[in-house]
């Protein structure tokens, strides 16, 4: 309850950035309490212990006895600045809800919640015209852009072990939210608005739904003693979203067109690598690498007064992360010994332009910690405390920076409800 009372109240759809008006908004990174502090490396991971959702074929590792449960939230400052100005917005977010548990030998079951993408700004600009020839006031007009929506999906997933180390996985998913946009411009004359020529207001809105599968695969290979190489890879199914988009032109003197585009939106097609190397149960280290085609994906823009669906503006996504974590002794009876410490780093190019320019590369850090809930060794329940910091740093100075500092706290109930007790 306390939890979707923070969703309702304090989240601002996860986003205050005027980026978030291009395609679907700003995207999440889809990480969870283990691995936020480590950037969100993720597809090599195998642990019977966590649910690992960026790759499926985990799940075949959960563990027989217990059943999991995995919530977060995040809590995020963020600072805009373009030229001398300069603003800060605060957000609160529901990052992930998550339940995972064994089906039989080999078969492990997830569901959850993720959201997918987030759209959230307000901003204007004013363009001076020059002096009105007849009276000789200031002519300008001034455009103001805001948008609001994102999508969010929950699935179920299995992941299965169906010989050897070979794990298979997939998940299926539903992805649903709305898309709205909006231009309002106002002629001003001597700094009051005039009537004398038509303001402008435009709209895009969408609802849309559709379905989202991603696929997984590992294979853990022994390369010593102590020591476990598992790569990863994974493959998300891109498609047309069977939903349309409306677009209206409002005038002031009342006048209205409208004019529909069906099936507007196309998911991407997107492709993740990675690499995790484990020694005893000690230390993991991790590399990823995911790819999205956003290039040959259409969305629904305003080109030259036309309201088309293209790809237009758009190009395709990298992602690059590496991250660690070290645990002294999982089974100490010494508390501060079965602490996890973790750290990462991550580079992401944009996936759209900005007046024909790439969109800012994004820059983060992050290092956390995971907190075991008792001194019980025997108990595996965590806290997951993580603190990151994101830069997205425009290759263009006329275009916005922003700074992200971000508290995440994500809490993993792993209880042994399948535990059989015997009394002799």
């Amino acid at each position: 309850m306390v939890l979707s009372t923070l969703y309702v109240s304090a989240q601002t759809n996860g986003s205050n950035s005027p980026y978030s008006r291009f395609g679907l908004g700003n995207l999440s990174d889809q990480s969870q309490g283990f691995n936020k502090a480590m950037s969100g490396v993720a597809l090599g991971f195998r642990n019977g212990h966590r649910i690992n959702m960026q790759n499926p074929a985990s799940y075949s590792a959960i563990d027989s006895l217990a059943f999991i449960f995995d919530v977060g939230i995040t809590l995020q400052n963020a600072n805009f600045k373009s030229g001398n100005n300069s603003v800060n917005a605060h957000n609160t977010t529901l990052d992930y809800i998550h339940a995972g548990f064994r089906l039989a030998p080999g078969l492990g079951f997830s569901l959850g919640f993720i959201p997918y993408s987030s759209i959230g700004y307000n901003f204007s600009e004013s363009t001076y015209l020059g002096n009105h020839f007849n009276s000789g006031t200031a002519m300008s007009y001034t455009s103001t852009y805001s948008g609001d929506g994102g999508l969010h999906e929950v699935f179920v997933g299995l992941g299965w072990n169906p010989f050897a180390d070979l794990s298979i996985g997939a998940n299926i998913g539903y992805l649903w939210g709305s898309y709205s946009q909006d231009i309002t411009q106002t002629f001003y004359e001597g700094g009051t608005a005039t009537s004398s020529s038509n303001g402008l207001h435009r709209q895009i809105q969408a609802d849309l739904s559709t379905y989202k599968i991603d696929i997984g695969l590992q294979y853990p290979i022994k390369i010593g003693k102590d020591d476990i190489l598992t790569p990863g890879v994974t493959y998300g199914i891109g498609h047309t979203i069977d939903s349309p988009a409306h677009y209206y032109n409002y005038m002031t003197n009342g006048d209205t067109a409208k004019s529909t585009i069906e099936k507007a939106f196309d998911l991407p097609t997107s492709f993740g690598a990675g690499l995790a190397w484990a020694h005893k149960e000690q230390w993991k280290v991790g590399l990823d690498v995911t790819h999205q085609r956003w290039g040959n994906a259409n969305i629904p823009q305003i080109i030259n007064d036309q309201f088309v669906s293209t790809n237009t503006n758009y190009h395709n996504r990298t992602k690059v992360a590496v991250g660690g974590e070290w645990q002294p002794d999982a089974y100490s009876n010494k508390y501060l010994r079965r602490v996890q410490y973790r750290l990462g780093a991550s580079f992401a190019t944009s996936y759209y332009k900005v007046d024909g320019v790439d969109g800012p590369k994004e820059f983060g850090v992050s290092a956390g910690l995971g907190l075991p809930v008792s001194r019980n060794a025997s108990n595996r329940s965590m806290v997951n405390v993580s603190f990151q910091w994101l830069r997205s740093a425009p290759g263009n100075s006329s275009l916005m920076s922003e700074n992200y500092l971000r508290l995440s706290v994500g809490i993993t109930f792993n209880e042994r409800w399948f535990m059989k007790r015997r009394i002799q």
